[in-house]
Order: C-alpha cells, then structure tokens, then sequence
C-alpha cells in the first residue's frame, strides 16, 4: 500500500471540502488560517534529544500513536536513546538536529530534550524552518537567547511550549485561587529552596581522556556550540548539569518548576534587582577552591520585583536556597509538619501579611498545596493527585495546540509557551547570572585576588542589561563556537 504523507492528507482535505460544496470553495484560512491541521490529521514529530528526559518528552508527544514520529535525533543511540527507537522503529535516525531538519522537508514539528547548551540553538534552528518546537527547561542555557526565541516565535507564528510540565497541574488553580481572593492580603516575600544538586558539583572539571569516549558517542555534536575540547569523561549523559558550558545548575535542573509556582501566581516581570552568596570548599587551611567553570556546591539568591496586583501592590522579594539550604520553619505551620513537599526538601512559601502558602516542587511530584491562616483557618490540596494522562497532559496539549494553528484557543491555553516561559526563564537564570558575577576575580594592587563583583547587581530588564557592573553582562549571553551562533532573524 502506497504511503499517504500528511500534507497529500492536507491537500486532499481541502481539495474534497471544495468539491463537496457547489456553492463556494471554503478558503484554507476560513478552515484555521496558516498552518491548520484538519483534526484527523497526524502531526509530524521529531525528537531532538531521544534519550533520557527525551525518551518520555517525544513518546508523549506521540499521543499513543495518535501522532506520527517521523525522525529521532541523538548523539549517541547506543544508551537511553534505543528505548526510543525501539518504540519507533519507523523513524529515521540522525545524529546532527541540521541534518534532519535540513533533508526531511516534512516535519511539523521537535521536542528538544539535550543538555541545556544546545536548547537554545536547536530551537533557533527548528523555528527558523518553520517548525513548531516543545523544549525541555530551562528553556535556554543564557537570557539573550530566551529573549531570542519568544520575539521568534511570534514573528514567525510558531506554537511552542516549555516542558516545566507541572504548569499544566490543575492543582495551582487552587494556589492561584488562594492569590486571588486577596486572603492572604499583602504578599511581601517568597522563599523557594530545593535539594539540589544531586549530581558531582562544586569540584574541578574531570581531566580530558579521549580515549575513553564510548565508540558510539559523537562527541563533536555533543559539544555543539561550547567550545571544542577533548572527550571528557563524566559529562554525558547527566553530570554536565554542574559546568557553565553545558549546563545551569540546580536552577536550571529545578528553577523553572519551583519557581514558576510564584512567577505564575503572582503575575511577576522582569526581576529589577539581584544578589547572591554561595557555599565554598575548603580543600587547604585559608585557601579556598576556585573552580569558576562550574556551578559552587550551593547559593543562595535574592532577586527583588516590583509589585503587581497579585502582591496586593507590595514590592516582593524572592529568595532562592540549593545545596539542601532551606528557610526556617514558619510559625504559623506546626513544627511536625512538612514545609513544601516531603521531608522538606524542596518546596515554595509564599508569605503574606494574613497567612502563608506552601507547595512541593511544580514537577510531576504530588503539588500538595496548603493554606495556613493566622487566624487558624487551614485549606489542604490532595496529598495523592490524580493523573489520567502523563505529565497532566502537557506535551499533548502542546501537540493539539499545533494542530489546531498559531493563535488558536488551543495555542493560548497553553501553560508554558514562550511569551510566558521566556520571561520566567530569564528570572531563573537571572541566579545563575549574579553566581557568575559573584565568582569573578582579579588581581589588586596589593598582589592579591580579589573578588570584585560581590555587589548587588540592578537589572534594566527591558533592555537585558546590568546597569550598576559592566562585566556582569558578559553572563547575559555567551561565545559560540564557530557554526553554531545564534541568530537574529
């Protein structure tokens, strides 16, 4: 049997709606406008990234076959990735995202499930050609590439979403209820903290050994757009989280689940200000370890916002803790009980001057979310949620969102597409932006290595600029190695 392509399918679609009609020809941009799939319609998918994280992101992307995967990008198929191709043996493999999006016109749209350095420009090159894009968090590995890509998806009409997949949890609609009824009165302060890292971080990068690169690992892809370097042994497939030329930290790994709960709930922007200390090793008496390429074994964050309607018009102040740094036990919960999720090892409390709220991590965990009043009136989420698909259905509705065309109710109705997840992006890497700052060194005129960039940093967010420290602004980008740039378009 000759296999139907989904645009023979389209075609067909309209041209059989036009001749089923001898009054008039229905136009396509009457049936949904550019791009619109008739519903029983397959989408074209492609996973960029197909192990790991991955493997879940493109078979719910999938829809239990629903959809058509058509390609499964890797660059290495020999680990977590052949689950993957396994579950679509159909699919074409390829191990450079530019091949495949260059050779295989027909794609619709990618999941892009790599290490945090490559989001960004496999994103960029995905939406250049059209293609609609669902991209793990963060969404970028630097806030000049988030603002990058939320201006080109609008430009270009591109539906997208950020896979922070418990924005799609029903359960903050109680959170977000709690904001709304002004219970709480004024919101002044929120403290977000996690367990985080639970990878090797805060130590000197692994020596190079090129001879112990796995014969399948196509390490130059790997690298993308970092800088070129000999294999490195325990960077992939996970440990590349802690250094700054692949990943974004704990932040990265967990900021845009904890933190998106408060960014979303209270309407936030822009943060106007930040600040930060991190935890140190000390290897040797008085000589403490500097390893600026990596990510320190914890920090703690102060980012400051503007008030919104949410905080009942007080200016905010967020607090982040990792490394298993968390507040203090507030004294309106009882002292037995769990502050944000169980055993206390990541959550969000948000403070008002009437009560608090606390939640566990925005992830897949149980959300359970708990108002506590002063006047001792308590309101508790389900300690157990329901979930009647994967990951409350945040890659599905993504890929009806495609179908359904830019612009669409489908496509508004999303928790996580750019015009929201690039700016709360750029809150979470905001931390990551003061930590580097905050690392910064130099000789003084003493002889002596001082840390210069210990500062409150004050942040123009309209123009994505440090105004106060000049060399904290080499952080809000990065150097891209040769053919992997990131363009403006």
């Amino acid at each position: 049997m000759k296999k139907t392509t989904n645009s023979q399918s389209r075609r067909n679609f309209v041209k059989n709606t036009a001749l089923a009609s001898s009054i008039f020809i229905v136009p396509r941009h009457v049936l949904g406008g550019p791009g619109f799939f008739a519903p029983s319609d397959r989408l074209n998918i492609a996973a960029i990234g197909a192990g790991g994280k991955g493997a879940s992101d493109i078979a719910n992307a999938s829809v239990n076959g629903r959809e058509n995967v058509v390609a499964l990008c890797d660059v290495d198929f020999s680990g977590s990735a052949k689950k993957s191709v396994e579950r679509f043996p159909k699919a074409k493999l390829f191990s450079d995202y530019r091949e495949m999006l260059d050779t295989m016109k027909d794609i619709d749209a990618v999941t892009i499930s790599t290490p945090d350095h490559v989001h960004g420009p496999a994103a960029a090159y995905a939406m250049q050609r059209g293609k609609h894009v669902y991209v793990q968090k963060p969404m970028t590995h630097n806030i000049r590439e988030a603002r990058m890509l939320t201006q080109m998806a609008r430009d270009k009409k591109i539906v997208t979403q950020m896979g922070n997949q418990g924005a799609s949890n029903p359960l903050l609609g109680m959170v977000q209820k709690w904001v709304d009824s002004g219970a709480l009165g004024r919101i002044t302060k929120v403290e977000i903290w996690t367990n985080r890292p639970v990878w090797p971080q805060g130590n000197a990068m692994p020596e190079p050994d090129a001879s112990s690169k796995p014969k399948d690992l196509n390490w130059d892809l790997w690298l993308g757009p970092a800088p070129m370097k000999p294999y490195t042994p325990n960077l992939h497939p996970f440990n590349w989280r802690g250094w700054w030329d692949y990943g974004t930290g704990a932040l990265g790994d967990v900021g845009c689940h904890l933190i998106d709960i408060p960014y979303r709930t209270l309407k936030l922007k822009y943060p106007t200000a930040a600040e930060c200390s991190v935890g140190t090793v000390f290897s040797q008496m008085w000589n403490p370890d500097y390893h600026p390429e990596g990510c320190p074994p914890s920090s703690f964050i102060t980012l400051n916002y503007e008030a919104t309607d949410k905080t009942g018009g007080a200016p905010l102040t967020m607090t982040w803790s990792d490394g298993g740094i968390r507040p203090s036990h507030p004294e309106i919960i009882p002292a037995d009980s769990d502050i944000g999720g169980p055993g206390s090892q990541n959550g969000v409390l948000i403070h008002g001057e009437h009560g608090v709220i606390s939640t566990n991590i925005n992830d897949s965990s149980p959300l359970t979310p708990k108002l506590y009043m002063n006047n001792g009136v308590t309101e508790f989420g389900p300690e157990v949620e329901e979930m009647p698909e994967p990951e409350y259905g945040h890659q599905r509705k993504w890929v009806d969102a495609c179908k359904a065309g830019f612009g669409s109710t489908e496509h508004l109705d999303l928790t996580s597409s750019f015009d929201y997840a690039g700016p709360m992006t750029e809150t979470v890497l905001m931390g990551n932006l003061a930590i580097r700052s905050y690392m910064l060194r130099k000789e003084n005129a003493e002889g002596n290595m001082e840390f210069y960039g210990r500062k409150k940093l004050l942040w123009d967010g309209d123009n994505m600029k440090i105004t106060n420290f000049d060399d904290a602004n080499q952080f809000v980008t990065r150097t891209y190695r040769e053919g992997w740039e990131m363009q403006d378009v």
